[in-house]
């Protein structure tokens, strides 16, 4: 993949000060609206002969033979649907039992199915600082995307977009380096207020994220939503939502949309789960 801003790739080597600063001048330059020309719905599509109604996967024709840096499956695809990239990571350590590499995997789908799956090891050269993830995680990522051989219509991330202090998550980070329409799909709440009880929500409910003062931004401005793409059928048992946002080149609403969309039997969207799958089955292969 091109990097259309590499005045903005993540530099670990900055200080604390100098990170947070760039941060602010990626938010200047994100693009919080929709800036694409696919439509959400034709994202994810199951595939009817299955019985079960999931979706096919490259894991589906690739089941029990070892995966290389990159696979790709010649499934017949319709050129014009989008191509959605689900990216997350896994970490690998060294004889001391810390961790000192990255693993990131991407997997990108078509219709429903995956026509690739790619990734890269790389080391880590700074420790999980909150609020700074894509400066630890960034370079990593943008190696494994460079494996791949499709150009991505979106990228879904497992991290935050806009619901960041500084409104510059990685979803926003990469999105803006790449200039791709990107989404954030982060499991817990960094900042930001509900406008609502979150708790046992119903199955497709979405409760509006705000700015407080922790964000550089107005109070009271959308940053996302808590979305609630799978719910337990029981009184005693609750799935909590997951926290979209905008990275780049996507409106708050469509980020939701296009989570609901891809989320097809697990509360993860589909890109996303299945890119967290392959890293830590291309993980343990390292491993064994």
């Amino acid at each position: 993949m091109r990097v259309s801003r590499p005045d903005l790739v993540p530099d670990a080597g900055l200080s604390r000060e100098e990170m947070e600063a760039l941060q602010r001048e990626i938010a200047a330059a994100a693009v919080f609206e929709d800036d694409f020309a696919f439509d959400p719905r034709a994202l994810t599509t199951p595939d009817s002969d299955r019985e079960d109604g999931a979706q096919t996967t490259l894991a589906d024709s690739t089941a029990g033979s070892s995966s290389d840096s990159s696979d790709s499956t010649d499934a017949p695809t319709d050129a014009d649907s989008p191509v959605v990239v689900g990216v997350d990571q896994s970490f690998l350590t060294n004889d001391d039992g810390d961790q000192d590499r990255a693993l990131s995997a991407v997997v990108a789908m078509r219709d429903g199915e995956v026509i690739e799956r790619a990734h890269a090891v790389t080391g880590l050269e700074i420790p999980y600082i909150p609020g700074l993830l894509s400066f630890r995680e960034g370079k990593p990522i943008l190696a494994a995307l460079e494996e791949l051989s499709v150009e991505p219509d979106l990228l879904l991330f497992d991290g935050s977009g806009r619901i960041h202090f500084r409104q510059a998550g990685i979803a926003t980070h990469m999105g803006v380096v790449l200039d791709v329409p990107s989404v954030g799909v982060a499991k817990s709440l960094l900042c930001g207020t509900p406008a609502e009880e979150t708790d046992d929500l119903p199955e497709g409910t979405r409760v509006p994220i705000e700015s407080n003062s922790r964000v550089d931004a107005p109070d009271g401005t959308l940053l996302g939503y808590a979305v609630q793409t799978r719910q337990y059928d029981s009184p005693n048992r609750h799935i909590n939502p997951l926290y979209v946002s905008p990275g780049h080149r996507v409106g708050p609403e469509t980020a939701a949309d296009i989570v609901l969309e891809c989320a097809a039997s697990y509360k993860l969207p589909e890109p996303v789960r299945l890119a967290d799958n392959y890293a830590d089955e291309a993980k343990r292969e390292r491993q064994d």
